[in-house]
Parts: C-alpha cells; sequence; structure tokens
C-alpha cells in the first residue's frame, strides 16, 4: 500500500477523487495507527509516522468512500496523570463524517477492567465498536438556496426524525423513521399548511443508545450523547450507512428547501457519550482525554455540569476548533439553516463560574458563516450558577424558559402578576431590552420534547414515568400542569371541554405573543405520552407522534378535538403571519408613535371592565383577567424598503379565572370591531364568521378563555 506524508489540515478523512488524506489530532499519544477495517473482520494497520504540531497525518492513494477504518493510539494508561490511550481500543475519527455501525456493550468497549478502574483493559474492541466512514463529498444541490427566513416571519417546530414520521399512514413503511420521511410530500404539505417556516430536528448527530438503557431494554432516544459531530446519526438512513446518510440527509434539506423550510438542528457541544470515568473508551477518551475534556483537580475524575457525566474543556483550543469546524460544515456542506444549542451554559464556562465573554462567543461572532445562521441557545446547565436566561450575547436567541413557566402558570390559575405576564406577552423586555437585543431574541413555547406535551400538560397533575424505570424519580416533578379536575384519562364531558379549552388557549397564546413561537410536534392535534414528562429512552408508541385519521371526530388515541385543534392552530399561525402588529422587531414603546397621525398608544392595557390599568392592577398577584389593546396603526419599526407598516388593530381579552366574567369594550380605541377568535367555542371562530361589537359593548367570556378582537385600520 502506498502511503504518502498527507497534510495535517483538513483534519479527519478528505477525499479528493483519487484517494484520502488522514489527519487526527493527539498530544497524549506517543504513536498512533490508522487501521482500515475488511468486511472480513480483518484491519490493516498504517502508522501515521508524519507530525505537525501533534496533527498525525498520511494520504493513502486509492482509498475510496465507503472505507470503514479508526484509529489506535499508544500511550500510557495512567488515569491519575488524566492518560487514558489504550491501544486495544479502536477509536472513532473525531472529525468522522460518517460512522457505521453500532455498539456492542461488553468489557471491551471500556479501557479498563469492570470492578478494577486503574488497572489496564487490553481486549481488543475492534468487533465490539463503531467504524468512521470515509464519505464522498460530492453532492448534486441544483440550485438549492437556504430560505433565510427572517426572525420575524419564523415559526419554528420541533421534531423528532424518527418520532415525527414512524407513524405517518402515507409514509411507506420502509421510509418511517428516516432522513427520507422529513422530504416525503406528505410530511412537508402538514408542515407548509400549518405555516411552519423552520423545521427544529433534535439530535442528528451520531450518537449512541448507552450501556444501562441497553441493559434495560430501552434506547436514548432523544439521541442527546453524541459521539461524532460531523456524522449523520446513521440509524435515521433507509439505505445503508457507509456513507448513504449523507446523501439522504443531504436530499432531505434539499427538499425542505424547495418548500421554503429552513433545517435547524440541535446539538450538543457540551459533553459526549463517554461518560464519567467510568465510561467506554470510543473515541475522544482515548486520543487525548486531558484535551478534549474538564478534567477535575483529581484527574482521574471528570466535572460535569451537564448531568451526563462529563463536559468538554471550552478553554482548550482543540475543543473551540472541532466546534467551530463542525458548526461550519454543517453549514457550508450539509446546508442547514441554524443551531439550537443544549445545556449552552456549558459552552461558556471557560474555567467554573458562566461567561458571556467566553472564547466560544468570540469564535462565533466574528466568524463569517457560522454567524449568519440561526443561534439559539438553551440558556441553562445543571451547574451552579447556569440558569442564564436573557444573559447570552446579542447574536443569540434563546428559549425562553421564563415565557414557558409564566404564560403555563397564567393559564392554570396560579398566582403571577399581570406584569410579569404583560412582560413575556409582549417580547420580554425585561430580559432582553437592556443589551440591544429585541423581542425576536425570546424563543417562545409553552411545550417542547422535554417534558409534558400540550395534551398532558392539561391533563395530567403529576408525571407517569414508570415504563422508563426509575421508580417514576426521573423527570421533573414540578411541571406547572393542571389537569382540568382529572387526572389523566377520562369520560367527563366537562373536564374534556376545559382540556380542548386549554389547549386552545396555550395556542393562541404562543401566537398573540411577541417573539418567536416554537411549537412540539404534534402538539396541534393533541399528541399524547400518556403521563411520561420525561420520554427519553422511549423510541416506542409512547414518543411516536400517532397521526390521526382526522376523517374521525377522535384520534386513534381517543383524544376527542384532534381535527378541530389542528385547523385552529393552523388559523393562529397564520393570524400571525398575516398581522405584523403580532410579529413586532422592536419593543413596545408605550405612548404614541411619532410620524403615524395616530393619537392613540402602540399599546394599552385595561382591565375587564375596560378601564386603564393603574399601579394596583399591575400590583395584582393573581394574574386572572385583563384586555391589551395592540395599535396596528403604530408600529415603530419601517419595512424592508423603508416604507411605513401598518397593521389592523386588535384587542385580545384574557380570562384565566375560574369563572365566567364580562368584559367591556374601552370606549375610546375604536368604534367597531369583530370576534375573530373566541377559545370557548370548539373552531375557535375562524375569521371573517365572527360577531360584530362596538365600543361599550358587553362581552361574556367563560373561565378559561380567549377572546380577540379586530379593528380594520
Amino acid at each position: 500500500m502506498q502511503v504518502w506524508p498527507g497534510e495535517a489540515y483538513p483534519l479527519g478523512a478528505t477525499y479528493d477523487g483519487a484517494g484520502t488524506n488522514f489527519a487526527v489530532f493527539s498530544e497524549a499519544a506517543e504513536r498512533v495507527e490508522l487501521c482500515l477495517l475488511h468486511d472480513d473482520g480483518s484491519e490493516t494497520a498504517v502508522e501515521l509516522r508524519e507530525s505537525d504540531a501533534f496533527v498525525r497525518h498520511a494520504y493513502l492513494p486509492g482509498v475510496m468512500p465507503g472505507q470503514r477504518y479508526g484509529f489506535r493510539a499508544h500511550g500510557p494508561y495512567a488515569p491519575e496523570l488524566g492518560r487514558r490511550t489504550n491501544s486495544a481500543k479502536l477509536l472513532l475519527d473525531p472529525y468522522a463524517k460518517a460512522i457505521s455501525g453500532a455498539v456492542t456493550w461488553g468489557e471491551e468497549v471500556y479501557g479498563y477492567h469492570f470492578g478494577e478502574p486503574e488497572r489496564r483493559n487490553d481486549l481488543d474492541s475492534a468487533p465490539h465498536t463503531m467504524s468512521s466512514v470515509v464519505v464522498n463529498p460530492y453532492f448534486d444541490w441544483g440550485d438549492d438556496r437556504r430560505p433565510r427566513t427572517e426572525y420575524h416571519h419564523t415559526v419554528i417546530y420541533e421534531a423528532h426524525v424518527k418520532g415525527l414520521t414512524m407513524r405517518h399512514p402515507a409514509l411507506p413503511e420502509e421510509l418511517r423513521g428516516t432522513y427520507a420521511a422529513l422530504a416525503h410530500p406528505a410530511i412537508i404539505e402538514h408542515l407548509t399548511a400549518l405555516g411552519v417556516t423552520a423545521l427544529e430536528l433534535m439530535p442528528v448527530h451520531q450518537f449512541v443508545n448507552d450501556h444501562r438503557l441497553v441493559d434495560m431494554g430501552l434506547t436514548n432516544y432523544w439521541g442527546y450523547n453524541t459521539i461524532g459531530f460531523f456524522a449523520p446519526h446513521n440509524a435515521y438512513a433507509s439505505w445503508g450507512d457507509r456513507g448513504q446518510q449523507v446523501l439522504e440527509f443531504k436530499s432531505a434539506v434539499r427538499a425542505l428547501h424547495e418548500a421554503g423550510i429552513e433545517v435547524i438542528l440541535d446539538v450538543v457541544y457540551n459533553h459526549t457519550a463517554e461518560g464519567n470515568h467510568l465510561g467506554p473508551t470510543l473515541s475522544f477518551r482515548g486520543i487525548d482525554n486531558a484535551q478534549y475534556y474538564r478534567l477535575a483537580e483529581d484527574q482521574r475524575y471528570y466535572m460535569d455540569t451537564t448531568g451526563t457525566g462529563n463536559s468538554l474543556l471550552m478553554r482548550s483550543p482543540h475543543v473551540l476548533q472541532l466546534i467551530m469546524d463542525s458548526l461550519r460544515y454543517w453549514v457550508t456542506e450539509m446546508h442547514v439553516d441554524g443551531f439550537r444549542f443544549d445545556l449552552a451554559a456549558t459552552l461558556a464556562r471557560q474555567f467554573h463560574e458562566v461567561d458571556r465573554l467566553s472564547s466560544f462567543f468570540d469564535l462565533v461572532q466574528q466568524d463569517p458563516v457560522v454567524s449568519q445562521v440561526k443561534l439559539i441557545a438553551e440558556p441553562w446547565d445543571v451547574g451552579e450558577g447556569g440558569y442564564q436566561v436573557g444573559n447570552f450575547p446579542p447574536l443569540w436567541t434563546e428559549w425562553n424558559g421564563m415565557y414557558r413557566d409564566t404564560v403555563r402558570d397564567m393559564w392554570r390559575g396560579e398566582p403571577r402578576t399581570l406584569a410579569e405576564f404583560a412582560s413575556r406577552l409582549t417580547g420580554s423586555s425585561d430580559l432582553y431590552q437592556d443589551d440591544g437585543r429585541r423581542p425576536l431574541a425570546s424563543i417562545n413555547f409553552v411545550t417542547c420534547h422535554d417534558g409534558f406535551t400540550l395534551n398532558d400538560l392539561v391533563s395530567y397533575n403529576e408525571k407517569r414515568n414508570l415504563a422508563n424505570g426509575e421508580d417514576n424519580r426521573d423527570g421533573e416533578s414540578h411541571n406547572r400542569s393542571w389537569n382540568c379536575g382529572a387526572e389523566g384519562e377520562t369520560e367527563d364531558a366537562g373536564v374534556l371541554a376545559l382540556r380542548a379549552r386549554q389547549r386552545r388557549n396555550f395556542i393562541a397564546t404562543l401566537m398573540l405573543s411577541q417573539g418567536v413561537p416554537m411549537l412540539s410536534h404534534g402538539d396541534e392535534f393533541a399528541r399524547t405520552q400518556g403521563g411520561n414528562n420525561n420520554a427519553y429512552c422511549q423510541d416506542n408508541e409512547i414518543s411516536w407522534v400517532p397521526w390521526p385519521d382526522f376523517a374521525d371526530a377522535t384520534d386513534s388515541d381517543g383524544e376527542p378535538g384532534s381535527a378541530e385543534l389542528l385547523e385552529f392552530t393552523r388559523a393562529m399561525v397564520w393570524l400571525r403571519k398575516d398581522h405584523p402588529v403580532f410579529r413586532r422587531r422592536r419593543f413596545f414603546h408605550g405612548r404614541p408613535v411619532e410620524g403615524t397621525h395616530d393619537e392613540l398608544s402602540d399599546i394599552a392595557w385595561f382591565t375587564p371592565a375596560g378601564e386603564e390599568m393603574v399601579q394596583r392592577d399591575w400590583d395584582s398577584a393573581q394574574a386572572g383577567a385583563m384586555s391589551v389593546f395592540l395599535n396596528g396603526n403604530a408600529i415603530s419599526e419601517p419595512g424592508a424598503r423603508g416604507e411605513r407598516i401598518s397593521d389592523d388593530s386588535f384587542l385580545l381579552m384574557f380570562n384565566a379565572s375560574p369563572k365566567t366574567l364580562e368584559f367591556v369594550v374601552p370606549v375610546n380605541h375604536g368604534r367597531q370591531w369583530e370576534v375573530v377568535i373566541d377559545t370557548a367555542r370548539t373552531e375557535g371562530v375562524p375569521p371573517g364568521t365572527g360577531a360584530k361589537v362596538k365600543a361599550g359593548d358587553r362581552l361574556t367570556l367563560l373561565d378559561h378563555s380567549l377572546t380577540v378582537l379586530q379593528r380594520p385600520t
């Protein structure tokens, strides 16, 4: 076999049409072998003799796409010094563009002997672990263009590749649960009809089903257990894992782009699947443990701000390079449109504290590729001081956990001041305005993959996680949920009607709020997980979306009103899309806007009696009932070409109290109004069919309901 010196960059395996260049960083290893793997189980080892700044490299003519490979790192096994090299372990390339196979759990894939963590284990892991794959980088993107949807036009739909598509009756069985299914017309038509502009995919980086779950007969279904930051997860490919997963993912992105839908990836750069000091040796640990991981003072152990056993060392230039190279690769080569960063507070921990000025944020800010896509932080981790909502740099948007909590509490009748709910409804200026950000920094959500579904949020007071095998100890116990009078399944007509009303309340509030709305897959037709609020390990019908038969009044799980909820959700999304007053790019001023020739303030707040609110109303401990006027003729920001934006005006009436209330239409904010939304009605009153009302009229709002009035400009 010919072995040429090759190049130290780019890292990973790079096919150029005639052969492949291999490059891997390791300061800890004394020498590194590239192992070419053959289908008969044998391997050909090539020592990487060339080294530049601890990057070992070689070029092998004739090595083609589909070739499986791995590395073996030779060096000391000294856990007390943070060194865990072990040549008996076949290691994944940290820069692998595709990964083949799965881990077969046993002592072979661990660097130590069970029960003796200080003693090196020389059992060969190659037959039991995954392998890296050389991929063909060439793909016909045609005239693919990123939609580049601006945030104020964005509606995000969070979904799981398998969960979204596994039970869709229109999909061929061989495509269900795969990247190809995302490109199927049935899925794309549903998303476009719903008004979705961005599909946020739960982790698709190659991940591992951890040993404990496999022994329990479960899996790491959610995928927050990454081992390959460049490789699409191979189990989501319909036709092979020797690079086919890359082509299939690219094809799905191209199809979604053709429909005007952006693709955002949920990425997990805070830890890896190798776990704590008792975890397996699959890649980073064996290549250079101390350079990749944050070690404790006793270097046998790992610092953990993620709750998963380890945290990547964010002050290491090699970790930062890995992350930035990965992000650029997914943007430039895979054409994705943005990222949602799991436990993003960990990325800001250069030392111990969360540092807003950390190197990671500096690198993102100045990167000409990554800085131009959507960057969404999950602004917390499990470490001390990890809750950082509102504290990320100006380039970033954030999952707004305070929005979720306040809206949930308001509709279930828990004490929340009106001022706090008003702030969440209008874009959370208390969180984002002081650093120059705008309402669009707030990614608003009521539900997501983590926690109750929308249906379960209004059906359960307590979690039901026994299927997870941890005696119901896992998952959040404080869910801010309310079962509406009966726990779980019920035939009580009054309870079912209230639950349906509450689902509409949450959807309507989400779409009427300033900021960027995010829906969780299946909530638009009342998907249930049977009260499981931590279904991370449930790769089955607990988690898979049960696509309803909308020809019936109930779906396959017996939940009433699925068809009506879907239609209501569509109507709310399109109401938002049609009216810029619900998706402002600047915060409200609370006064008339100069140059609009309108004496009314851009926003005004009223008691149910139709009187403008005063301080004692704002200080009310119970966010129970109020109205808010949104002046469509007082939008301060200009259009794309500098033109003035005007819209209809709206009056939002919230009755989150447990009793029916009368609301008075304010007398000085418009004479004629039309009811366009009424969550007390099953169909929600589609636009154009609502009652006409006048200033001073009294409207009766059922308990736990929301009414929206519209006044033409």
